[in-house]
């Protein structure tokens, strides 16, 4: 059977190439398809015990069946569409696009209604400070140290990320009650001070639209496959931790 493997972030560029169709046998897990794979390029190996997997674009285990068709994807440490339902709102994107006044302001218009008392709007910025390097990364991280970041790059798994933010959207509704939420990430270049990601709350009172917000943006850089690198003068660094593959507490 045929198994397409999608790879991102740093192991994209320690093979060399961002997905590859495997041949398996009948019967093979995604623990087999990994070690196909190595056996392709040895040093994605160290990476095992901060990649998580993905079996067509969910987070799953080693031991996952595979079928003829089905994607594989492996997530390396995370840089930590639109439904309307009636009164209910969730917008999800993930845009190469700026993230600039016009948005905020759409947002400002389109989130809130009539009956909501508070609409909160966090604004996630690139900064000049370097964040934590990933795991595999902090050789390359002590050639800049005390070099200021120049931007960012964003990468993401861009089909993955929406449907995890829609798995976001759905816990903030039911544990705050929030329905009217939008979450909007950049990819690309970032520049100093430009907006890396946006995201909206609305709610009949504040508690409940601050808590949304907050958890959205707590919960996307642990769990939405997005990664990012700081650019430096002289090179760039992959910055993120292990992704989890559930709610903080249900980890």
């Amino acid at each position: 059977m045929k198994v397409n493997i999608r790879l991102f972030a740093m192991l994209r560029q320690q093979a060399g190439w961002s997905q590859r169709e495997f041949e398996l046998p009948e019967g093979s897990t995604v623990e087999d398809a990994w070690q196909a794979l190595i056996e392709l390029v040895p040093e994605i190996a160290a990476s095992r015990d901060t990649v998580r997997f993905a079996h067509n674009r969910g987070y799953t285990a080693f031991e996952q069946p595979l079928v003829d068709g089905d994607e594989v994807a492996l997530i390396p440490p995370v840089a930590g569409g639109a439904e309307d339902h009636g009164e209910g709102l969730l917008r999800c994107e993930v845009t190469d696009q700026p993230l600039g006044d016009a948005l905020l302001a759409e947002l400002r218009a389109t989130v809130p209604t009539t009956a909501d008392g508070a609409v909160v709007i966090f604004v996630g910025q690139t900064r000049e400070t370097p964040g934590t390097p990933a795991p595999g990364e902090e050789e390359e991280a002590a050639r800049h140290a005390g070099e200021a970041v120049t931007g960012l790059d964003y990468e993401a798994f861009a089909e993955m990320a929406v449907e995890v933010f829609r798995q976001i959207g759905a816990e903030i509704e039911q544990r705050f009650g929030v329905r009217r939420l939008a979450i909007v990430h950049r990819t690309g270049r970032v520049e100093l001070g430009e907006a890396s990601v946006v995201i909206a709350a609305a709610a009949p009172h504040r508690a409940a639209a601050f808590d949304a917000t907050r958890y959205a943006i707590e919960e996307l850089k642990a769990r939405a496959p997005i990664w990012k690198a700081e650019r430096f003068a002289g090179g760039s660094v992959w910055i993120g931790s292990p992704a989890r593959d559930r709610p903080k507490e249900d980890s």
